[in-house]
């Protein structure tokens, strides 16, 4: 994360950072990306730039962290509702509700889309591990919650169903850049209906014995 002297900076010469890293990151990958053009857009010395952060890596987590947490905004009225909607139907909506943070912001996206086909091992790693750990504590407190409403099976394993939950998650994105890229975004709905389907009714045919 950024060093106290970057908060300390006026908000709009901050704001100038962030956003000549968004366009940075938007338009080249992690290793391509140049600080001297980050620094020569945003109006700073070089020099400057390092008693803000630590390198570029350093900057980079902070943009994805600034995205994720822009995206979460976007859900904050779905999870207040929590008690109208039932656990899938929760999870479509926020989907839904990241599908149209993308829209609206669509430099930001490219940055996460880049992100998730450069796959630098150690950085991907390393911002993936965190990223897993908070939407698992996510899916685990909705499952709870789907168990105490009675609409999920009290004897899953939650701990294991919340891990599955964010590995479909982080898979189906992937899955739909790979498979269906320059299709328009609204195009991923139909994916994660398929794969709600599949949490909620499983894979086996029903009505039929073993």
């Amino acid at each position: 994360m950024p060093k106290s002297t970057f908060f300390n900076l006026p908000e709009d010469k901050r704001q100038k950072i962030i956003e000549a890293a968004i366009d940075e990151f938007s338009e080249h990958t992690y290793k391509q990306a140049s600080v001297n053009r980050i620094v020569e857009k945003a109006g700073i010395a070089k020099g400057s730039f390092y008693q803000y952060f630590e390198d570029k890596k350093d900057l980079y987590k902070f943009i994805i962290e600034i995205s994720a947490q822009q995206k979460l905004m976007y859900m904050q009225h779905i999870i207040k509702d929590f008690e109208k909607l039932n656990i899938f139907q929760l999870i479509r909506e926020l989907y839904i509700a990241g599908i149209k943070y993308a829209k609206d912001n669509p430099k930001p996206f490219s940055i996460g889309v880049r992100f998730l086909k450069e796959k630098d091992s150690e950085l991907f790693d390393e911002i993936m591990e965190d990223s897993r750990k908070k939407s698992g504590d996510f899916f685990k407190y909705l499952l709870i919650k789907g168990i105490e409403k009675g609409e999920v099976d009290p004897a899953i394993d939650v701990d294991l169903v919340s891990m599955l939950i964010t590995s479909l998650s982080i898979d189906i994105s992937e899955y739909y850049l790979k498979t269906r890229e320059g299709e328009d975004l609204m195009g991923i709905y139909n994916l994660v209906d398929k794969m709600l389907y599949i949490i909620e009714n499983g894979i086996k045919v029903k009505g039929k014995e073993n």
